[in-house]
């Protein structure tokens, strides 16, 4: 199996690929919503996993902010 790429907006944890922007976003209302996680029952954390935008897996885009990078794994 080739070595994954390293990319500017995304990353993978073998599991899919994440949006690092999107990621942050996601932290950060997490780690607000935290002090009130006590109150109420936990949310699954849900990522914000990215998408190949063709067969040919050469183009990964974000679904949530639309971000797109080349991510050729060949």
């Amino acid at each position: 199996m080739p070595p994954m790429p390293q990319l500017n907006d995304f990353y993978t944890e073998g599991f899919g690929w994440i949006c690092r922007h999107c990621e942050r976003q996601f932290e950060r209302e997490h780690t607000a919503d935290e002090s009130e996680a006590e109150y109420k029952d936990p949310e699954p954390a849900n990522r914000p996993l990215a998408k190949w935008t063709d067969k040919t897996r050469r183009f990964l885009t974000c679904p949530r902010c639309g971000i797109t990078e080349a991510a050729e794994l060949s």
